[in-house]
């Protein structure tokens, strides 16, 4: 909206988010609006049936902590931030997701998109090919100071903190991913103070970001909100089961087309056939087109095709998980056993068994780490962050639901007492 000769967004997150001119010719671009139509959290709303949120109100609202933190900074550092940084490190901020493919991290695989890159490499694509209307915007917009912008999106700019401000373990896009997602599906997790983190941080003598020791429980709110929306959100049994049905149904929906059995829509040929896949087509792709065609499938005469599509469509048959805490290497261990099961009772052993590993970095110390401004790692000032770092990883099996508890006993004498 227009508030006086200036745009406002109004942000459920942040209120009134003032978007600058250069800002609103670059969101107001069809590349951007995109981001609209990608949702945040993928298949959380299965689970969740508020968290319908997009990858447009999150760059919002990372642009909005950038400008913060950037203010923040050169007011504890009057001469560290040229004007020039000042006005792209926001920038960065703003397109740090642009590169998403549909349904976000779910379809960053190879097992979908036949020209498979990570978001971060399609988001430099896209702001580098001529034929993006963002590219062109870009140009206009920053001329020589393009380059500079580039540079502090993958890390290669000289002054490493320019960087962290957009993607370390402590920046504006987890801020505020973190916040949104917590209030979006309604987890209640506690929570952080994320103005006084943006307060506290200030930039050491190599050039890094670094946080007071004063903020130290500030940055562990910060770590074990994280922790938890993995353990409650992210990793949700539903969650997990749901993005693996749309991923199968995609594989099985490419290899009936490359039989001739299935024809596709242009845009989801573009994802799952198409090798040589332009930046310009894939900034056409969202999540909408992929929910039309498999709903649509969902009566086809392909029985894995069809009933991953049904169970997505309706959120009818849903298969149930194998109630055991399991490493990878015994879920492994016990798929060819339960799959038998699973055939004996007349279903289908090789896909209505289905196996999701999952496994997440937690805070991770020392050279990626959050440093004090002492110098140390923030790891060695507290206990809890030491009791939080490190991988996670567990694993997940399901099964139909008839069969869950025969395959349960089975699981447990397998493995053994614990």
């Amino acid at each position: 909206m227009l508030m006086g000769d200036k745009r406002f967004i109004r942000d459920a997150l942040h209120g009134d988010i003032e978007l600058p001119d250069e800002a609103r010719l670059i969101v107001d671009t069809q590349t951007f609006q995109r981001l609209r139509y990608i949702q945040q959290l993928a298949t959380c709303h299965y689970v969740f049936p508020s968290a319908t949120h997009s990858r447009f109100s999150h760059s919002i609202g990372a642009f909005h902590l950038a400008r913060k933190l950037i203010d923040n900074l050169r007011e504890k550092h009057p001469h560290l931030i040229s004007d020039e940084d000042a006005r792209l490190v926001p920038i960065a901020a703003l397109l740090h997701d642009v590169g998403h493919p549909p349904f976000s991290h779910m379809f960053e695989t190879p097992e979908v998109f036949a020209t498979f890159a990570d978001h971060e490499e399609w988001g430099l694509r896209i702001m580098t090919d001529p034929e993006c209307d963002l590219s062109q915007v870009l140009s206009i917009l920053l001329g020589e100071s393009l380059p500079r912008l580039i540079a502090i999106m993958d890390g290669t700019v000289e002054k490493p903190f320019l960087h962290e401000i957009v993607s370390s373990q402590l920046d504006v896009d987890r801020l505020d991913y973190l916040l949104r997602d917590q209030l979006c599906t309604g987890a209640d997790v506690g929570g952080f103070d994320h103005e006084r983190l943006l307060r506290s941080l200030g930039v050491s003598e190599d050039g890094h970001l670094v946080v007071g020791l004063d903020s130290v429980g500030a940055v562990e709110g910060y770590l074990v909100t994280r922790w938890h929306m993995y353990q409650l959100v992210y990793f949700h049994k539903l969650n997990m089961l749901t993005q693996a049905y749309y991923v199968r149904v995609l594989k099985r929906a490419r290899e009936l087309h490359e039989n001739g059995d299935l024809p596709l829509s242009l845009k989801m040929r573009d994802m799952l056939s198409n090798r040589e896949l332009t930046p310009q087509r894939y900034a056409g792709l969202t999540d909408s087109f992929v929910i039309a065609d498999v709903f649509q499938w969902a009566g086809h005469d392909d029985p894995v095709l069809s009933n991953c599509a049904r169970r997505l469509s309706s959120r009818d048959d849903f298969h149930k998980r194998i109630r055991l805490e399991l490493t990878k290497e015994q879920a492994q261990s016990l798929i060819g056993p339960l799959s038998e099961v699973v055939s004996a009772a007349g279903f289908d052993g090789e896909e209505d068994v289905i196996h999701t590993p999952l496994q997440k970095e937690g805070y991770l110390p020392y050279e990626a780490g959050i440093h004090l401004d002492d110098g140390r790692d923030i790891m060695e000032a507290s206990k809890m962050i030491e009791s939080i770092s490190g991988e996670f990883s567990r694993s997940m099996l399901f099964v139909p639901r008839a069969v869950r508890d025969e395959c349960e006993e089975l699981a447990k004498g397998l493995l053994g007492p614990n």
